[in-house]
């Protein structure tokens, strides 16, 4: 799937998911939202006009946007229990994060995982891009292309997915694709253990 980094306009009305369940400051009044955690190769990060390397322990603020190069990924943490990775080559802008009670991530290039742990309370966290809205509750999920398709697999919690008019509900366990910008999501199937293994492996994650 060739990939193309998706500007803010073009993602309005894209892929939204919401789920439940050291560095320049910008200003004195923009709260620290999180803070990187693993790096591994080349990870910018831009913050309003300036870029920087992100190193472990930089911190994140709103608005921040975090850019892997090849071969380079990044864990980050929001708040004190929300973990998201990084695969390569991927962008992504950290709109908004309360700690608590969840925000706003745009992925405009590459593909992610968004972890919270179970049982803990729900949070609502969007994540945008240019191919649907899906909304998530409680869960660990990951985004982005799969064998050459856009995809959204659901490891625990739910998905409901939503574009062009369709609403597909994805179990744990579940994945769904499109297959081009502006599709409807695909119906829900089981994804194979080699196939989970090999999404989690893009973003620098053992199965």
């Amino acid at each position: 799937m060739r990939q193309m980094l998706v500007s803010r306009r073009a993602v309005v009305g894209g892929l939204l998911l919401t789920a439940v369940g050291g560095g320049v400051a910008t200003s004195w009044a923009s709260p620290i939202i999180g803070k990187a955690t693993e790096v591994r190769g080349d990870v910018r990060r831009r913050q309003a006009d300036k870029e920087d390397a992100l190193t472990v322990g930089g911190q994140l603020f709103e608005n921040d946007r975090v850019h892997t190069s090849a071969e380079s990924f990044a864990t980050l943490n929001l708040g004190t229990d929300t973990r998201v990775l990084l695969g390569s080559e991927t962008d992504l802008l950290v709109d908004s994060f309360i700690a608590g009670q969840g925000g706003t991530l745009e992925l405009g290039l590459g593909r992610m995982v968004f972890d919270r742990p179970e049982g803990l309370p729900k949070v609502n966290v969007a994540v945008r891009t240019a191919f649907g809205m899906i909304g998530v509750r409680g869960t660990k999920f990951f985004c982005g292309p799969s064998r050459a398709l856009f995809a959204v697999f659901v490891e625990h919690g739910s998905v409901s997915v939503q574009r062009g008019g369709v609403t597909k509900i994805v179990a744990a366990g579940q994945g769904v694709e499109f297959h081009h910008r502006g599709d409807a999501p695909s119906d829900p199937v089981n994804w194979g253990e080699a196939r989970i293994k090999e999404a989690y492996a893009s973003v620098g994650l053992a199965r």
